[in-house]
């Protein structure tokens, strides 16, 4: 199926998100996929994904969270940048994308990865009814834990301070602390999918084991040899699994 893809610029208050915007090329109304990114990522991390599932029927946007990154093109800055501001965009996001024409907004999917998996989880579960499924790669629910370590008093972290190659603000630290991942999470009871790699050195696979044991209706796929991103190999696996997985939720099975 023959794609277009063009940029899309959705308001969130004062602040302006930027991302792309992945269709098939026959008007319709399509399901639709929103992908949120990891850490100091940015839409683009999602391209392939998205014109893959752009091809097979789908709506697709990527975008970069305001200061979610050095290479952000949203407004905002990083010292700036929350878990939870993360997902304020992300709901911006959701209303947009599920309000347009050509979506169908009862099948409306939330994709993450890494902290954009975080991010993701934490919407679906404030979004619950609306959410039509959840799809996870390995999503980083080790965050509160590893800032509790690294500042168990939030209130003495630094005003600013570089980390992992972006800069953030006090605020970020204060913020995660209030994050209770396992006690939040399970308030989406729709089917989630998640995808971990057994040998992941950034985020335990533990962690989603315990997110299964959560959720009403989620299912761990272990990815045997992958870490913190996925290999050409694990990535098509996935793809193929999902592709299922979305055909069978959104209808198109």
């Amino acid at each position: 199926m023959e794609v277009k893809v063009r940029e899309l610029i959705i308001p969130n208050g004062s602040r302006s998100v930027f991302g792309k915007l992945y269709t098939p090329a026959e008007p319709g109304r399509y399901p639709a996929i929103i992908f949120s990114h990891g850490y100091n990522g940015t839409n683009r991390d999602w391209t392939g994904e998205c014109g893959y599932y752009a091809s097979h029927g789908y709506i697709a946007y990527a975008f970069d969270f305001c200061g979610g990154s050095a290479g952000s093109r949203s407004s905002g800055s990083s010292t700036d940048m929350t878990i939870t501001s993360e997902k304020e965009d992300l709901l911006a996001v959701f209303d947009y994308i599920r309000a347009m024409e050509s979506v169908d907004s009862g099948n409306t999917v939330l994709f993450g990865g890494s902290q954009g998996g975080l991010v993701s989880a934490l919407a679906a579960a404030e979004r619950a009814d609306e959410v039509k499924a959840l799809v996870l790669y390995f999503p980083a629910f080790c965050i509160p834990d590893d800032w509790a370590k690294k500042y168990p008093d939030p209130d003495k972290a630094p005003e600013t301070f570089d980390f992992w190659g972006l800069k953030l603000g006090k605020g970020f630290a204060a913020d995660v602390h209030n994050i209770d991942v396992y006690g939040t999470i399970g308030g989406y009871k729709g089917d989630v999918l998640i995808f971990h790699g057994d040998k992941d050195e950034t985020v335990p696979y533990s962690y989603s084991e315990q997110a299964v044991r959560i959720y009403e209706n989620a299912a761990l796929i272990k990815l045997e040899g992958e870490g913190h991103g996925f290999s050409e190999q694990g990535n098509q696996t996935a793809n193929e699994r999902i592709l299922e997985f979305l055909g069978k939720e959104c209808g198109l099975l």
